[in-house]
């Protein structure tokens, strides 16, 4: 039923909420977990604010990322870790298109109260636009 499961992670608490979620999901019909970050730059931005910016994010993702992998090992779940560059919903849209994702699980709101003024929330448009079925955890 959900073979392939993608969870938006932008690091807050909604996403924990959402990763914890689709961990309870996927330990019960033996899905793969795909966890995606997706690192949004400021525009216009010199070489050296994005290369600046990219490192601080990677790294703190990453952090993020090993504590996912312990409670994906807990569970006996396969877990994959992946960091796009881009817009949140247009590179989990991308992505889950790319990957034959069944479900894609994120959070109702993400870090940053202006871009989801400015732009509409990346959960609202994943529920929009994906192709598969998509949960959006409280």
């Amino acid at each position: 039923m959900h073979e392939k499961i993608l969870v938006a992670f932008d690091g807050s608490k909604q996403a924990e909420r959402a990763f914890a979620e689709a961990l309870e999901i996927a330990t019960r019909f033996r899905s793969e977990l795909i966890v995606v970050s997706v690192i949004q730059l400021p525009e216009p931005a010199t070489r050296v604010e994005v290369d600046a910016a990219l490192d601080d994010t990677k790294a703190h993702f990453e952090k993020d990322f090993e504590a996912l992998r312990r409670l994906a090992a807990a569970s006996n779940v396969t877990l994959r870790t992946e960091t796009e560059i881009g817009h949140p919903a247009e590179k989990i849209l991308s992505r889950a298109e790319a990957e034959g994702i069944d479900l894609i699980v994120c959070g109702r709101r993400g870090r940053s109260v202006f871009d989801r003024w400015l732009i509409g929330s990346v959960s609202t448009r994943l529920v929009r636009y994906a192709r598969c079925s998509v949960l959006v955890v409280h």
